[in-house]
């Protein structure tokens, strides 16, 4: 009955959706190319509090557990667990004062209103998973303008969404060059909850009544885990921890 029931209300979001991602397009071009960066930014932040409303007309639920200090001034490496594409629009949202750009797959960089615009002109990397030595390029790339801007890098270790909210085993080789190459950062690890239940059913209909819920873990200093790999356990543990399926 509430597969049924999610057929019509689906149409309804994606008509707002497709609708939010037209509208903004311009609104980045027109900031970006007129206003500069901070502008730009704003338009990102608003893009994303809108595509929050959307999923509302699902019954979706945002709620963020973030009670700790993050010291200012200094850049921070976001590592998270990922259920969905859903994951994204909150987690800027929520830590839009620390300016997340992300790494994400060089296909997302075409074809998508204003999410494509985005990535490509708002700080984020493109990698291209066939090709590891471009991917590796890119992410030192990305990590040096992390650094020099003192901004969020958001990075997904799994690699890949979990479809089911069962978390996958970490990719390091990623976390290893951002943190080689933003030694001042702090690393932030969060978990996501019940994300992957919005695509429940795949991509249509969607699933209905979601409570997506993030928790931001305490604040890590990098300088003071010399042993990455050490310190990628350490944060696998405590994001999968929290998990709860």
């Amino acid at each position: 009955m509430v597969k049924l029931l999610s057929y019509p209300i689906s149409v309804v979001y994606f008509i707002f959706f497709g609708i939010t991602l037209v509208v903004f397009h311009p609104i980045q071009w027109i900031t970006l190319n007129l206003l500069g960066y901070q502008a730009h930014k704003v338009a990102v932040d608003g893009l994303q509090f809108m595509l929050m409303r959307c999923q509302n007309i699902l019954g979706t639920r945002f709620s963020c557990d973030h009670s700790h200090h993050v010291p200012k001034g200094q850049p921070v490496i976001i590592v998270s667990n990922h259920q969905s594409m859903f994951d994204i629009p909150p987690i800027i949202w929520y830590l839009r004062k620390h300016h997340p750009k992300f790494i994400s797959k060089i296909e997302l960089g075409r074809g998508i209103p204003s999410v494509s615009y985005n990535l490509r002109h708002g700080g984020s990397a493109l990698i291209d998973r066939k090709d590891p030595k471009q991917a590796i390029a890119a992410i030192e790339k990305f990590a040096d303008y992390i650094e020099t801007h003192k901004r969020a890098a958001v990075i997904f270790p799994e690699g890949t969404r979990s479809r089911d909210g069962n978390p996958r085993p970490f990719q390091v080789k990623g976390l290893l060059t951002l943190f080689e190459r933003i030694p001042s950062a702090i690393v932030l690890p969060i978990t996501i909850n019940d994300s992957w239940k919005t695509i429940r059913y795949g991509k249509f209909p969607m699933g209905l009544g979601t409570h997506l819920r993030i928790k931001v873990h305490a604040p890590i200093q990098l300088k003071d885990y010399p042993d990455h790999t050490e310190l990628i356990k350490i944060i696998e543990t405590q994001i999968k921890d929290a998990i709860k399926v």
